[in-house]
């Protein structure tokens, strides 16, 4: 009975590694119409790393040579699928961004085929189509058609299924831990260069602001990192995903309660959007036990979060 309490507990708050990640959306969209973008995703990475180091802080002693190489690659491509979501918010809603961005459920198995010369399987294959039929209803749902906001979101998809990639293939040589610390590094490094090479020097002025990197540096960031660290050692990992999965249609719902307005066909759309993630992940987690992980890192806000199951 303690064990079954304690398997209900640890999906509840899963669950809520999922609402904070679908919170984001709306979080850092407003946020960035206040504050400068790569000012931002330093300030809010460079305290993921201060409190990812807080909750364990023996990551040190496990760093290697390899690490620093492949956490360097890895965090490139991480880095660019953060801008591209971020600076995408800047010109689409909330919701559309969400589903958007979830498109890499059935983009990294596609783009894997491509690279290893493997024809998909049915269920890549439909996923892809209903997430494809999903995406052109949501296009219309503001009735702006498909925007450049659009696209850069796209692109950062495009982005997180290059670094899961990257990850499956050279990550599991590397402790989770530190591979995962070297990204969130590596990530505010970048935006930290840049926003000083282009972006005016100030702190945050608004509280608001404060609040958006307290929840994605800290709650989003080293909080749900702990928290699925727990959870894939306590439930099953098709379990996992499946309650990660939900993260854009929480994305959706806190941008509809935000006052975005989504349709009849944008509700189409991001069902279909949903249904091809589900379909593509799912099976993936039948057919392939031993990718485990990596099916893990596909999920929305932070697809890197499965890496620290050793930590």
């Amino acid at each position: 009975m303690r064990a079954t309490m304690k398997r209900y507990w640890i999906q509840l708050a899963l669950l809520g590694v999922a609402v904070v990640w679908g919170a984001t959306f709306i979080t850092v969209k407003d946020a960035v119409s206040l504050y400068p973008l790569y000012a931002f995703l330093a300030l809010r990475f460079a305290i993921a790393v201060v409190a990812l180091i807080g909750l364990f802080p023996r990551v040190f002693t496990r760093f290697t040579p390899g690490t620093l190489r492949v956490g360097a690659l890895a965090g490139f491509f991480l880095c660019a699928g953060y801008v591209f979501q971020t600076w995408g918010l800047q010109g689409t809603t909330a919701s559309k961004a969400a589903f958007i961005t979830g498109m890499l459920v059935v983009i990294t198995p596609l783009m894997q085929a491509v690279i290893l010369r493997r024809i998909p399987g049915w269920a890549t294959a439909a996923g892809a189509v209903l997430a494809v039929g999903g995406l052109w209803l949501l296009s219309a749902a503001d009735g702006g058609g498909w925007n450049t906001g659009d696209t850069r979101v796209l692109l950062c998809a495009v982005a997180y299924s290059a670094h899961i990639i990257v990850l499956g293939a050279l990550g599991h040589k590397h402790d989770a831990g530190a591979l995962t610390l070297m990204q969130l590094a590596v990530t505010a490094v970048i935006c930290g260069v840049v926003s000083l090479a282009t972006e005016p020097i100030a702190l945050p002025a608004h509280g608001s602001v404060w609040i958006a990197l307290v929840v994605t540096g800290i709650l989003a960031s080293a909080v749900a990192f702990a928290v699925q660290t727990y959870a894939q050692r306590t439930i099953p990992p098709a379990r996992t995903a499946l309650i990660l999965i939900s993260e854009p249609a929480f994305g959706g719902l806190f941008g509809w309660l935000a006052g975005e307005a989504l349709g009849f066909r944008g509700l189409a759309g991001a069902a279909l959007i949903l249904g091809g993630m589900i379909l593509a992940e799912v099976v993936a987690l039948r057919n392939a036990p031993t990718q485990e992980n990596l099916s893990l890192e596909t999920t929305l806000e932070g697809p890197s979060v499965a890496l620290i199951g050793d930590e």
